[in-house]
């Protein structure tokens, strides 16, 4: 079946987000054409004003208004600014947060090493890292990347980096989730949960 040209340039359009695949993207787009208008005003508005309004933070490279330098939480007084929590993405900020266990401050790479991608550390946020912590102040930086390939490619590498200034670095300790048998962990999940026992206190 032939579509209107608006209709199927929509759907491509959608396709290309992660996690949606053509299936999910035609039932969207017939959705928005079944859709009341301001359903669809409201969410072109959201998307136009997504580049317009945002902009990155220039300390910590996490997502701000737009017309900011600095986002809020490095302009915290209240927050720690003494330990970094080093992170790939800024969803992976607002994870951390959610958990309302850390007070730190953070620093966002922007991704993650990815040789067969053609990623390499100048792609990233790291020269920045490595000059917010050169200037003194930082006495822990928390390598926060996601345990894959390349999430601990990346904490390696940014470990070799930190180590000679003297400052600590440390690593989000991995193992069984919450919940979790033991017969359903993979092998690496246990030896990591094993290496990083702790006492019972």
């Amino acid at each position: 079946m032939l579509l209107p040209e608006s209709i199927q340039s929509l759907i491509n359009a959608l396709e290309r987000l992660p996690g949606i695949g053509p299936k999910s993207a035609s039932r969207l787009a017939f959705y928005l054409l079944r859709a009341t208008d301001d359903v669809a005003d409201d969410l072109a508005l959201a998307l136009a004003n997504l580049k317009k309004n945002t902009a990155f933070c220039e300390e910590c490279f996490n997502i701000t208004e737009a017309g900011r330098e600095r986002c809020e939480i490095c302009e915290s007084t209240r927050r720690d600014g003494s330990v970094i929590c080093v992170v790939e993405e800024a969803l992976d900020v607002l994870a951390l947060e959610r958990t309302g266990g850390f007070q730190g401050k953070y620093h966002v790479l922007q991704g993650v090493l990815s040789p067969i991608e053609g990623i390499g550390p100048d792609d990233l946020k790291i020269k920045q890292l490595i000059a917010r912590v050169a200037r003194g102040g930082v006495q822990e930086v928390i390598l926060a990347t996601n345990p894959s390939m390349e999430g601990d490619a990346t904490a390696l590498y940014l470990r070799q980096q930190l180590e000679p200034l003297g400052v600590r670095v440390t690593r989000l300790a991995r193992g069984l989730p919450m919940g979790g048998d033991l017969e359903y962990a993979d092998q690496n999940t246990l030896l990591r949960a094993l290496s990083g026992r702790q006492e019972m206190s």
